[in-house]
Parts: C-alpha cells; sequence; structure tokens
C-alpha cells in the first residue's frame, strides 16, 4: 500500500487520531472504545501535566484515497530518561490496519523524531505515564480489556517483530472468582496481621473521608512504584490529574487504606467497577447517554477492575492483601461483585502479582512492551 504520513497539527486532525482505533475496531465484540473526549484531553499539552516533564507528537496515516489507516505517537519523557540514565524514545497509541507498509511508515516517522532528539532506543507501547494505556496484546484476544487496558488484533505482534523490535517486557491480567470467598476466614487473618504488625484500617465511609489520606496514599505510590518499568515520580500536578480521575468515581467501600501506629499509609488498594461494558455502550461518548451508562455500571456490576495498589517494602510478604479484602467485602457486597480483573501488572512485579495467590484465579490475557536500538 502506498502510504502518506503526516504529523498531526491540527484540532481536527487530533480528533482523526483519537477516533481512528473506534473507527477501525467498531465491528469488533471484544473492543472498547475510548471515551474520545477524555483521550484529546491526555494529548493536549495544556490539558495534562505530564508535560511537565514529556513532550510529544502524533502522526496519521493515509492511503491513497485519503482514508485515515494508522495512527502513532512519539513521545520523550525527559523525567524517566534522566532516572534511568538512558535516551529513550516512546511509542504509543499504536494503531494500523494489517498492512506492513502502513506499519512501517508509522514506526519510521517516531525513529526519525527519535534520532533529531539525540535519542537511541525505541521503547513502547507506552503512554505519558505509566497510568496511560500500555502495551500490545499477545494472547486474550476472546476477553473485554479492562477499561484501562487496550484492544488490539493479533496482527500487531508478528509485525512489530518484522521491523526489528524485540520483548522488553510483559503485563500480565488475572481473573478472580470470588464467588467462594470465605469472609470470616479472611477477617480473622486481617484481624491478626493487624495485630501482629500493629497496623489499622484507616475509617473511609464517605468520599470526605478520602481527601485526609490522598497525600499519603500518592506519597507511598510514589516510593514504591519507582521501582517498576517506565515509572518517574510524579509532579504535584500529574498528582492533580490522577486526584480528578479517579475521586469522583472512587465508592469508599472499594478503598482500603492500611496504616500504622503513627497513621502513615503503608498499603493500599482500589477497585473501581468495571466500565468495560458501559464504555461500549457509550461507543466513545459521554453525552447524550455515555455517562447514563457509566454511573449504572459503577452501582451494580458483577466485576471490578483492581485500578492501584502498593504496599511498603517494608511490609510485602506480610499478609495485607487480608486487610484490603476485609475492608472491601463491603463493597462488593453492595455492588455485585463476583469477579476481580486485575489492570496490566509487569510480569516480574512478583509483590503485586502474589497478593491474589490465595484466591481462586486464573491468567487470561498478556500484553507486550517492545525494545529496539536506533
Amino acid at each position: 500500500m502506498k502510504v502518506n504520513v503526516r504529523e498531526v497539527r491540527s484540532r481536527k486532525e487530533l480528533k482523526e487520531f483519537v477516533h481512528f482505533p473506534n473507527e477501525l475496531y467498531r465491528a469488533c465484540p471484544y473492543y472498547v472504545p475510548q471515551i474520545e473526549s477524555m483521550d484529546r484531553d491526555t494529548l493536549d499539552p495544556e490539558k495534562n501535566h505530564a508535560f511537565e516533564v514529556c513532550e510529544a507528537k502524533y502522526w496519521l496515516a493515509y492511503d491513497e484515497r485519503g482514508k485515515v489507516v494508522g495512527r502513532i505517537a512519539g513521545i520523550v519523557n525527559h523525567a524517566y530518561n534522566k532516572k534511568v540514565g538512558e535516551n529513550i524514545c516512546r511509542f504509543g497509541w499504536l494503531d494500523f490496519v494489517e498492512d506492513k507498509d502502513v506499519l512501517g511508515a508509522l514506526l519510521s516517522s517516531v525513529e526519525d523524531y527519535a534520532r533529531e532528539k539525540g535519542l537511541d532506543k525505541m521503547n513502547g507501547p507506552v503512554g505519558f505515564l505509566e497510568f496511560d494505556a500500555a502495551g500490545i496484546l499477545v494472547d486474550g484476544f476472546d476477553k473485554l480489556p479492562t477499561a484501562y487496558g487496550k484492544y488490539n488484533s493479533p496482527y500487531y505482534d508478528p509485525m512489530i517483530k518484522e521491523f526489528g523490535y524485540e520483548k522488553d517486557t510483559d503485563w500480565v491480567e488475572y481473573s478472580v472468582d470470588l464467588s467462594e470467598y470465605k469472609h470470616d476466614r479472611n477477617a480473622r487473618a486481617s484481624k491478626l496481621i493487624q495485630e501482629r504488625f500493629n497496623l489499622h484500617q484507616a475509617k473511609i465511609t464517605t468520599r470526605k473521608d478520602i481527601t485526609k489520606y490522598v497525600d499519603g496514599i500518592f506519597d507511598l505510590m510514589n516510593r514504591c512504584y519507582a521501582r517498576i518499568h517506565g515509572y518517574s515520580e510524579l509532579t504535584p500536578g500529574q498528582l492533580e490529574d490522577l486526584k480528578s480521575q479517579f475521586m469522583p468515581n472512587t465508592n469508599p467501600n472499594l478503598l482500603s487504606v492500611v496504616l500504622d501506629s503513627s497513621d502513615k499509609a503503608v498499603g493500599f488498594m482500589f477497585w473501581m467497577p468495571s466500565l468495560s461494558k458501559a464504555m461500549k455502550k457509550a461507543n466513545g461518548h459521554l453525552f447524550p447517554f455515555g455517562w447514563f451508562h457509566i454511573l449504572k455500571a459503577l452501582h451494580k456490576n458483577d466485576t471490578a477492575d483492581t485500578l492501584l495498589v502498593a504496599v511498603d517494602p517494608q511490609y510485602e510478604g506480610k499478609g495485607l492483601n487480608a486487610i484490603f479484602f476485609d475492608k472491601m467485602y463491603t463493597g462488593m457486597k453492595q455492588v455485585g461483585i463476583k469477579y476481580l480483573e486485575s489492570t496490566r501488572e509487569l510480569e516480574d512485579n512478583l509483590h503485586v502479582i502474589n497478593l491474589s495467590t490465595h484466591y481462586n484465579r486464573t491468567l487470561i490475557k498478556r500484553a507486550r512492551c517492545y525494545i529496539k536500538n536506533i
């Protein structure tokens, strides 16, 4: 295919960039359309505090008729590059029709951009920050992604490898069946662990209560996540973006914050009722009816997604998962949750993966990040 790649420079082209995967996968039963207005905000330097430490360019690929057939973003996270001492260009927001020429033209555009910036490695798909959708799905094509995951067709992985990209790391996703969850047993374990390590559960029953612990939660997250792939410490502005993203939809009964004897946060876990089916019904738009589907899903749902979790290294392996589940049992019953699905967890992040080993779980999806020297 003859391909013409152009940099996104106008609001109209940015709308095309965001809309493209929703059009590409509109007939796919496993694709969950992203909310287009929210995606545009993420890509807008004036609305996303990630641009305090990042810079980016976006490209669209067109065929001979002028139809969009692919998209890609090139991102430089200066804070992360400084942290790891490397010259890395990230690529993300990668989607394309099944055509090698299209993918080649898109990757070449970002590689040229990287060389112009004096960078020598390509890494992706990843976003600006750890909280953006990342990875190419390589297993689990017959499952809906979580709202913070991403679907792609099976041809992505082999085609990317043809251009010299190799596996950097994988993310895994588990489904946990809570139908045989024994709350009484878990509650006893929670009580024993709290007594043994002098810990206690933060009293959170309303959204207002959450505000008392937000700073401690994000301080803990910055410390714990510093070890994982692609993470750079969040700036105050980025923390405000996360608060505004998660706080309005937080069910207090699906948030557990564990405190030590000095009321310092040493662990937390946050679930959200799955929005995948609701977002599929919304079809990329909050209005006129998208909000209704999402609000309904937040209050009645049989599945929850694990969105954020962190445990202070001092308390890893100490059984804090029992304390988390004990607190969130109320929310599970309230919303009707029977299944828990982890969002993408790095395959080597065993401290987080092991939090659910005592429950009935199944590995259901795997996504991949690639790297290439240029």
